[in-house]
């Protein structure tokens, strides 16, 4: 299983965030790449950075015969598509997507680690995971989204768009 995380918090060339990220997710299924489902959009606190306006989030399953490094070369073109502009880390930004798992593979590059990193204390990422209702475990845990999220229930949960 392939999951995507999008998120945006400024306006760009696509509009608005939310018009950015539902923007994304029709460009996720183009390219080699397919789109099998989506979570529904949610509102949540910056990560980071707390001083810039909140994102709108989702995970997207994509299905592709792309190999990982050349899928996230993908998600970086339709990022610049978006006005994406990598300035600060953590900082607003009108689009971003990230390769959060592939098929359960454990990799470190340059460039792309694998699982994405953080991703077991990212709410904006495991609540929509929970939510595609998919079989997806972690795989240096092992734990489910569901039992993830147990483990963060004092933080914000963000609210659906």
């Amino acid at each position: 299983m392939i999951l995507v995380a999008l998120g945006s918090n400024i306006s760009g060339p696509w509009g608005t965030p939310l018009q950015a990220v539902a923007q994304a997710l029709d460009a996720l299924n183009h390219n080699g790449i397919t789109l099998v489902k989506s979570s529904r959009l949610m509102c949540t606190a910056p990560y980071g950075k707390p001083n810039q306006p909140d994102f709108v989030n989702a995970v997207a399953q994509v299905e592709t015969h792309l190999s990982p490094q050349a899928l996230l070369q993908k998600l970086h073109a339709i990022e610049k598509l978006a006005g994406r502009r990598r300035a600060l880390r953590w900082g607003p930004r009108s689009l971003d997507l990230d390769i959060i798992d592939y098929h359960g593979l454990v990799l470190k590059s340059r460039n792309l680690t694998l699982p994405h990193p953080g991703l077991a204390d990212r709410i904006f990422v495991l609540k929509p995971i929970a939510e595609l209702n998919v079989p997806w475990r972690h795989v240096m845990s092992r734990k489910s989204a569901p039992e993830l999220l147990r483990r963060l229930s004092g933080f914000s949960q963000g609210r659906e768009v």
